[in-house]
């Protein structure tokens, strides 16, 4: 009984993830495209109106994005983590994750319905509509490959050495349906001959089967009756799937199908969208903002664009940092920490470079690209002194970007040693003034921190249209300039006593440090020009986005922190498991 509401709950699951697709066909409207449904009315001022000032079912409003949020910011992180940790509620957060994010589509679709298009041919539907089945696809191939880990631990547990070829494994799997099938344990053979006889080879099995099953039936029936087998702990990260014919289903075919180059692409692609999922969900929810208000319409498309790009990298960027703090990248040497050698964590985690030469590097292509950008939203139009300002900050972050580069190469600092490397091998004494800086041992790059400062002053002293819009670059600006100045003290404190130890240092300036880059990247995000008119037209002033913002940010970091702490406690639950072992970052 059990078995079968699990299995109940699991088909309406799926049921509930094509449920919104089908009753949004032909009528999608976060697609916007209602051919039914009501005419929108201007405002007074003859613009139309956004969703956000529409007064009718806002409650169906309101529930659509407190699920929206619970699903993709509070339940897909811990899905995430625990599944970056080969958890054994993997499986179940995902589940919840999307039946909650079903429940949302479903409210959205109602909400289309009953009310008018204000946004036509947006594409808030159909980005929410593509990572959806994204999200339905990871969830799937971690299903694929705990079954295809269950066929390995089946063999590892055998003893086969044998490649994992699909004709091996499709040997091993008809061999292990026959020791499974209970009809097969009597003395019956199933063909009215008893199992020893010779008509059983003529009607039942060839010669070659039953060397087959001397290879593996012992140890199969032995892994039966082992309570401390691996195979336990992936029948426990199965759950409420065993002994189903969805597990029978799964079982069946996935040894015989994913195997070899099958099995790493589906292990390529679970880990892209594993890693890619929560970009993707924030972009999503930065669409149905810009929706929501109504904002970036015709030509103001560029202004939005490019603060909500420009805003979202540096609020990725202030999480980026959070995480060097917590620890999380210790194993390349990202934490603050001494970069542990290859015979530690590898030659491919060995190889990353810094993080202060991969922040040059997105710095340096970030002004090699942008600068033919900036005149996008005035093409064909006279350039002004306003359009050679912004080009001119794209110049300054090609040139910072490729000096931190510069500086972070060993080759480079060989080559300026050279002054005085050729007098050591005239030195008649070697002691330990020959020796490289104890500072060597870690990279201390100010290059990035002064490129976020100088943005920073830049904007903080830019000019613009209206005053609420100066004050709001002003809040940003300063957010930047002080991230910058925590970092250099961060390197002040670091030069004076530079790490020694493989494990995180976690310098406290850098929580300041992530909290301004977060900070400064959403009120970055608020300061195009559309959403300032907004704020003006409701009467706010810069205090409110002010206020905002830093709330969000220290919610959104202690969450962060909180969502860490639980892929440790994961690994720490996994940690008895071989598997997990050989997958997880030695320092991760």
């Amino acid at each position: 009984m059990p078995n079968r509401i699990a299995l109940t709950i699991a088909v309406a699951v799926l049921l509930l993830e094509f449920l919104p697709p089908v009753a949004a066909h032909g009528d999608d409207h976060m697609d916007m495209s209602a051919h039914d449904a009501p005419q929108p009315q201007p405002q007074n001022d003859g613009q139309p109106r956004s969703y956000w000032s529409l007064s009718e079912n806002v409650a169906l409003l309101y529930w659509h994005i407190g699920l929206e949020i619970l699903a993709w910011m509070v339940i897909l992180p811990v899905a995430v983590m625990l599944s970056i940790a080969r958890s054994r509620f993997t499986l179940f957060s995902q589940l919840a994750f999307l039946v909650v994010n079903t429940f949302a589509l479903l409210i959205g679709v109602v909400y289309s319905h009953k009310t008018p298009e204000l946004y036509a041919h947006n594409s808030h539907s159909k980005t929410g509509w593509i990572i959806t089945w994204i999200a339905c696809a990871w969830v799937f191939l971690w299903v694929v490959q705990m079954y295809a880990q269950r066929s390995q631990a089946h063999l590892s547990e055998d003893g086969i050495a044998e490649r994992m070829t699909v004709a091996n494994m499709t040997r091993y799997q008809r061999v292990h349906d026959e020791v499974l099938d209970p009809s097969r344990y009597s003395n019956d053979s199933g063909q009215g001959t008893e199992r020893n006889s010779s008509s059983l080879f003529g009607h039942s099995r060839s010669p070659s089967v039953e060397s087959e099953n001397q290879q593996f039936i012992g140890q199969n029936r032995q892994d039966m009756q082992d309570d401390d087998s691996p195979l336990d702990d992936v029948a426990e990260k199965r759950g409420f799937l065993r002994n189903t014919s969805v597990d029978r289903f799964f079982s069946r075919n996935v040894a015989r199908f994913v195997v070899g180059r099958t099995l790493k692409t589906v292990r390529f692609f679970y880990v892209v969208f594993e890693r890619t999922l929560l970009i993707q969900g924030l972009v999503a929810i930065a669409n149905g903002t810009v929706v929501l208000g109504g904002i970036a319409r015709g030509g103001a498309v560029f202004n939005v664009l490019a603060h909500f790009v420009k805003g979202s990298i540096f609020f990725l960027y202030g999480f980026l940092t959070l995480g060097r703090w917590m620890g999380t990248f210790a194993d390349l040497g990202w934490a603050w920490n001494v970069k542990p050698p290859k015979e530690v964590v590898g030659r491919r985690r060995a190889a990353i470079p810094s993080a202060e030469f991969t922040e040059s590097f997105f710095i340096w292509l970030y002004g090699a690209t942008d600068i033919f950008l900036e005149h996008l939203a005035a093409w064909g139009d006279v350039w002004t002194a306003q359009d050679l300002e912004h080009a001119a900050i794209p110049v300054m972050f090609f040139g910072g970007g490729l000096l931190g580069m510069i500086i972070e190469s060993k080759k480079m600092r060989e080559l300026l040693n050279s002054a005085v490397v050729p007098l050591q091998a005239d030195a008649t004494v070697r002691d330990e003034s020959w020796s490289e800086p104890r500072q060597y041992r870690f990279s201390m790059n100010p290059l990035p921190a002064l490129m976020i400062m100088l943005l920073g002053k830049m904007m903080s002293s830019h000019h613009q249209d209206s005053m609420l819009s100066t004050m709001i670059h002003s809040q940003w600006g300063s957010m930047f300039v002080g991230a910058a100045l925590m970092r250099g003290l961060t390197y002040i404190v670091l030069y004076i006593s530079p790490p020694t130890s493989f494990l995180p240092s976690r310098p406290p300036t850098e929580i300041i440090t992530s909290f301004c880059l977060i900070s400064g990247g959403l009120t970055f995000m608020v300061s195009n020009k559309d959403t300032v008119a907004i704020l003006e037209q409701y009467g706010l002033d810069a205090m409110f986005t002010f206020t905002l913002t830093m709330g969000i940010t220290a919610l959104l970091m202690a969450w962060a922190t909180v969502v860490i702490a639980i892929k440790g406690w994961a690994l720490r639950k996994e940690s008895r498991s071989e598997y997990v072992k050989s997958h997880a970052g030695v320092l991760a």
